[in-house]
């Protein structure tokens, strides 16, 4: 499907006890990887009893709860009570430090994994998730059926949350957080009807300001809508307004995204995790093939393609592959994956696959060389492509002289099939074909003022020299942005006793200050 710009629709997902429900699951993926059979439940309501158990970490001169369990709420204990008020109240409870660097990181893994219901997913706070899923309930049937997907894998995973749907950030945030009764789901334009009810703390509002409202007797955001803007904004400043304004829908909010949006995609779910790879096989080229069907009619093509592939145990594996022009043949992106199609590793299965594409670009028309009477396609695009994924993009370009007499800006990299590149390589002076990525520093011992040295060291190995020519003076662009302040650069091509040829430069001139400085700035083949 093709990304598109209509009505909007959010989904929040809260998950109110995120840092115990992780170390619950981490406890279980520890024994799964030592060969131990972990515990097994459908949902987080039926499972084992727990004990009452609390994340804590130092605040100040004491040690604080921040997050408690669903059987540490029911006992009284809440985030902010004393370690040692909480043992005393309730003795039997566990107390274990708070790990925010690997919740945050399992936060980010479930990010990616929600990516399966939207390609749009942001990290919402330090226990939440915002999902932008405007078009993409019908591939469930219905908001409803998507709900009842999320539903079953929260509850597979063990995980304790809430969610709401509404056409705002604000709405949907204040719903799934605060919201009342079984129905998660805030119909088309309802906001303010959902809302009405709900404190202020729903429009995500500053801990102070809350508390000034209710002190008021605004303890209702029905109650903040009836009084005139005007006056709520002198009191309360203009941020209560914006908060109230984006969750109504009467001013836009920007959604974040994890990833960077795909411009199309295409999805596919089975009936049965697979694990072979020879269904998985089967199901890229499906998906390829629908893809490049449904971009053939737009004559456009993507650039970049990424598979996502989301694992039973809500792990999810991605595999990306660029191409040097946009191309819509399937068989030859099929090849390009292919290659990297052993990196996966389904375990017990993948559950779906999403094949997204980006950096989408027009389709060229091919050019046809003749030769005898016969049509000859020169088109290196497939190679070049194969390279690219098989060594990385950085490793296929081509160059392009520039009008500059310094050697690193006399160049620069284009693309592989960049159009007419100019190679005027200068005829007076002769230089290496590379040079190395940044000029070395080197000691050197030379005659003065301008004779090339007689030996270097470099790397730590030293250098006598044989012979050498030069030297070659390239003075600074001075009408360039900070060329007033380089150095003169006399450069010398020197021989060293072993046959080494080296491309190297005196910065500076013996007559002034600062002291000359030498650098190694290229070798001869």
């Amino acid at each position: 499907m093709l990304i598109n710009s209509g009505a909007r629709r959010f989904l929040s997902l809260w998950l109110p006890h995120w840092p115990t429900d992780q170390y619950r699951r981490r406890q279980r993926r520890n024994l799964k990887q030592g060969g131990q059979r972990p515990p097994s439940f459908a949902s987080a309501e039926r499972a084992p009893a727990e004990p009452p158990l609390v994340m804590a970490a130092q605040a100040g001169n004491r040690l604080e709860i921040q997050a408690v369990n669903p059987a540490a709420r029911a006992l009284g204990l809440k985030p902010g009570m004393a370690v040692a008020d909480a043992r005393a109240w309730v003795p039997q409870v566990v107390v274990l430090p708070l790990d925010p660097e690997a919740d945050a990181a399992d936060l980010k893994r479930l990010a990616d994994w929600t990516t399966r219901f939207s390609p749009l997913v942001a990290i919402d706070g330090t226990d939440g998730l915002m999902l932008d899923i405007a078009g993409c309930a019908h591939l469930w049937g219905s908001e409803t059926r998507m709900l009842a997907d999320l539903d079953r894998h929260m509850r597979t995973f063990g995980l304790h949350y809430r969610v709401a749907v509404a056409d705002t950030i604000g709405a949907a945030w204040g719903a799934a957080r605060f919201g009342a009764g079984t129905n998660p789901i805030v119909p088309h334009g309802q906001q303010r009807a959902a809302l009405a009810d709900l404190p202020p703390q729903a429009l995500r509002l500053p801990g102070e300001l809350c508390a000034q409202l209710q002190r008021l007797g605004l303890k209702r955001i029905a109650d903040l809508c009836t009084l005139p803007r005007a006056a709520l904004a002198r009191r309360f400043g203009t941020g209560l307004m914006d908060r109230l304004d984006q969750a109504l829908d009467r001013q836009d909010e920007i959604l974040s995204p994890l990833l960077p949006p795909p411009q199309c995609y295409v999805r596919m779910d089975f009936a049965e995790p697979i694990t072979q790879r020879a269904d998985i096989d089967r199901a890229l080229t499906l998906l390829l093939k629908r893809l490049t069907e449904a971009l053939r009619p737009h004559e456009s093509g993507p650039r970049k393609l990424d598979l996502s592939c989301y694992r039973l145990d809500g792990e999810t594996q991605r595999l990306t592959i660029g191409t040097a022009r946009a191309s819509l043949n399937a068989a030859h992106l099929f090849r390009l994956f292919e290659e990297k199609l052993n990196q996966l590793h389904p375990d017990d299965g993948f559950e779906a696959m999403r094949l997204s594409g980006r950096e989408m670009e027009r389709l060229t028309t091919q050019q046809h060389d003749f030769e005898a009477g016969s049509a000859i396609r020169h088109d290196l695009a497939p190679l070049i492509d194969r390279l690219s994924n098989r060594l990385g993009e950085s490793a296929v370009h081509r160059v392009e002289t520039c009008e500059s007499h310094i050697p690193e800006r006399a160049v620069r990299r284009l693309p592989p099939l960049a159009e007419s590149p100019r190679l005027h390589w200068p005829k007076a002076s002769q230089r290496p074909i590379r040079l190395l990525p940044h000029p070395e520093p080197i000691e050197a011992v030379a005659p003065i003022p301008d004779d090339p040295p007689v030996q270097f060291r470099w790397r730590h190995v030293l250098h006598k020299v044989r012979a050498a020519e030069g030297p070659e003076r390239i003075a600074p662009e001075w009408w360039l942005p900070g060329g007033e302040d380089a150095e003169i650069r006399d450069y010398y091509r020197v021989e060293d006793s072993e046959g080494r040829r080296f491309w190297l430069y005196r910065a500076g001139l013996y007559q002034t200050t600062p002291t000359p400085r030498w650098f190694m700035h290229g070798m001869f083949g």
